[in-house]
């Protein structure tokens, strides 16, 4: 690939810092060794090493939007720090093409005891605008960020949302050709995240995006590829669907210990429930089931993972009359029926699902938390658990989407992961009324009157 084609090319990229226990090591490294090596000695070193990045090797393309992901102290704000110049990597090489704006760490950039105005024109000359272009952006800088007579304030008397608004207004409006976030959006209020969104998806259009967040739907909905960093190294590389699936899998992982199994098997031989209820009326632990209903769509194979007390055996997407769906048109009423089988003793089981995109964005969902935690549900070793959800199916778009599916115990903020299939479940789409949005409503009526 030209180097033309490249935004940025880091080459096993690594930087490590001198953790030092007490001020009487720092000093002992500033002078013993110096001695020693006058004396012939070999040196000896009075800290110890933090390797914030290993050997991290990436490449951007132009045009391209990526999202980097990593729990904290993984090392991404280090890796973009690097990236942008404020940090003098240990060894590697970077390769930049274009103009960088940076928006790091909150307050990074700014000096607190200047004014807003002034901290504009300290930041845009920094990101190379002469005093002229900023003089004539300035205006629309302040209109962006939405802090009005602030501007003629010191910055340390600004919220953090407004330092975010103020920093990112300015990367607005330098004309950049790589824009590098750090999870800074996330203080920002939810109009002025809205603008920011708008403002990132119109400079994807020809510019070159590097995005640090924990979100992983902002990371799915963002970005074209996906860059999973852990303890300063590159765990996996790929699309923002099957990387976010990954790192989903290794946060539950060390939440509550590792899976029994990464890909559960399903559990064949059991019959079926006979009636469908709606889910919020009734939740049903029982094997009082039949064997005459049957859907090839679930995806036994499906990517999975949990601590194995329960499994899902089955999930079936069904008409109003319980026969199976394959492909929907929207506004009909439907039933989604998960069938698990329950491996060790559980109790307070929680049943959930969720309906994606292509992309892997979470359209919609539920689960059986609130209307079950008060029923005290205990669940049998060898029993089957049979949940059914029915509602109206929104209109999606044409298209393909899959249901991700889950069972666990507990509480809504506290719990265990027993089995989680991604894309338990495939169907289609057949609509193609949808005008706006991700997904459209069934619509009762319109109507429309022009009185004289």
């Amino acid at each position: 690939m030209s180097s033309d084609e490249i935004a940025i090319r880091v080459s096993n990229l690594s930087k490590c810092y001198e953790i030092y226990d007490t001020p009487r090591e720092r000093l002992k490294q500033f002078v013993y060794p110096r001695i020693r090596r006058a004396s012939g000695l070999s040196s000896k070193k009075y800290f110890k090493e933090f390797w914030a990045t290993k050997d991290v090797s990436l490449e951007i393309k132009k045009g391209e939007t990526v999202g980097i992901i990593g729990r904290n102290g993984s090392g991404k704000s280090t890796l973009l720090q690097m990236i942008c110049g404020t940090l003098t990597p240990t060894s590697g090489s970077i390769q930049t093409n274009g103009r960088i704006a940076a928006l790091l760490e909150l307050g990074s950039g700014f000096n607190p005891e200047f004014t807003g105005r002034d901290n504009v024109y300290m930041y845009a000359s920094v990101l190379g605008l002469s005093n002229e272009e900023i003089k004539s952006r300035f205006d629309d800088i302040i209109t962006f960020s939405d802090i009005g007579e602030f501007v003629e304030q010191p910055v340390k008397t600004y919220s953090s949302g407004m330092m975010v608004r103020l920093a990112f207004a300015v990367i607005a409006h330098v004309d950049a050709d790589i824009l590098v976030i750090d999870e800074a959006l996330a203080v920002g209020d939810a109009f002025f995240t809205q603008k920011c969104m708008r403002f990132l998806r119109e400079f994807m259009k020809d510019g070159t995006i590097l995005f640090v967040s924990h979100d992983t739907g902002s990371i799915k909905s963002l970005c074209n590829h996906a860059v999973w960093i852990e303890k300063g190294e590159v765990l996996q590389k790929g699309s923002p669907k099957e990387v976010t699936e990954m790192y989903l899998e290794a946060f539950y992982e060390a939440q509550q210990g590792k899976s029994s199994t990464t890909k559960l098997r399903s559990i064949k031989n059991l019959d079926h429930i006979t009636a469908a209820k709606d889910q919020r009326l009734e939740f049903v632990n029982s094997s009082n089931l039949r064997n005459d209903l049957k859907i090839f769509k679930f995806n036994q194979n499906a990517p999975s993972f949990g601590k194995g007390s329960a499994q899902i055996q089955d999930v079936y997407l069904l008409d109003e009359n319980f026969n199976p769906l394959s492909w929907i048109v929207g506004g009909e009423k439907v039933t989604l029926r998960i069938v698990a089988m329950v491996v060790r003793d559980i109790d307070a089981p929680i049943i959930g699902f969720e309906v994606k995109d292509r992309l892997g964005q979470t359209l919609f969902g539920d689960n059986t938390y609130l209307t079950y935690q008060q029923a005290n549900i205990h669940c049998l070793s060898g029993s089957s658990i049979t949940t059914d959800f029915t509602f109206y199916m929104p209109i999606l778009p044409m298209g393909d989407y899959s249901i991700t599916t889950a069972i666990a115990c507990g509480t809504q903020e506290a719990h265990e992961q027993h089995h989680w299939i991604h894309d338990a479940l495939l169907f289609k789409s057949e609509s193609s009324c949808v005008a706006n949005g991700l997904i459209g409503i069934p619509m009762l009526d319109i109507t429309l009157s022009n009185t004289e």
